[in-house]
C-alpha cells in the first residue's frame, strides 16, 4: 500500500483490485470484515466486531451524505457513493461503495452488505471540493441542522446537475474507470 501525505494524516491506497467487504446488523454494527478492510482500516478483527460501523467515518464526510444514505437503504434500495473514512491509526482512505440490504431465509431483512472499491483520481477530483464545501456549511451548526443544511446543498447541487445521486456517482465512476483505461 503506498502512502500520500496530507494535512490530515495519510492517505492510505491499496491496489485497484481488490474490494473491501463488510457486513452489519440492522443497527450499523459489523458482523464480518475481510482482510482487505483490516489490512486497509488498520483494525484487527477483534476491533471491529460487535463495534458500530460509523468507527471508521472521517469527520470530512459531510453528514448529508450519510442522510441520504440511510433513507436510501430504509427504502429498500442500494446505495452507491464516494466516503472518506478513517483509519485507527488517523490516517483515511476513499472507497467507492456499493451498501445493499440483506435478507434472510424469510425475507426479513437483518443488515447491511457493502462492497467498497477502489475510488478513482478523477472522480475524487469531483467529489473532494463538493464534500468540503457541504462540511463547510455544517460548521457551527447542531448535528440536526447541519445534517439538513448540507442535505439540502446536497440535492440542490444534484438538481443544478440535472441528475440523481446514484446516477451521478455512477457516471463519476464509470467515466473516471474508462479515462484510466484508455490512458
Amino acid at each position: 500500500m503506498s502512502h500520500i501525505n496530507d494535512r490530515r494524516g495519510r492517505r492510505i491506497d491499496w491496489p485497484a483490485d481488490k474490494l473491501i467487504v463488510s457486513k452489519t446488523d440492522l443497527k450499523g454494527h459489523i458482523t464480518y470484515a475481510n482482510r482487505t478492510f483490516m489490512a486497509v482500516s488498520d483494525y484487527a478483527e477483534p476491533a471491529l466486531l460487535a463495534r458500530p460501523h460509523n468507527l471508521i467515518r472521517h469527520p470530512d464526510m459531510p453528514r448529508g451524505v450519510f442522510k441520504l444514505l440511510w433513507q436510501t437503504l430504509q427504502q429498500g434500495q442500494e446505495f452507491f457513493g464516494f466516503v472518506k473514512n478513517s483509519t485507527a491509526n488517523g490516517d483515511y482512505y476513499w472507497v467507492y461503495a456499493n451498501i445493499t440490504p440483506s435478507f434472510d431465509l424469510n425475507g426479513r431483512k437483518n443488515g447491511y452488505f457493502s462492497v467498497r472499491r477502489h475510488a478513482p483520481e478523477r472522480a475524487l477530483a469531483v467529489i473532494e471540493p463538493l464534500y468540503r464545501r457541504l462540511c463547510q456549511r455544517e460548521q457551527g451548526l447542531d448535528r440536526k441542522a447541519a445534517t439538513e443544511v448540507s442535505y439540502q446543498a446536497l440535492c440542490d447541487y444534484l438538481a443544478e446537475q440535472d441528475c440523481s445521486y446514484p446516477a451521478w456517482v455512477n457516471r463519476l465512476y464509470r467515466d473516471a474507470l474508462e479515462l484510466r483505461h484508455a490512458g
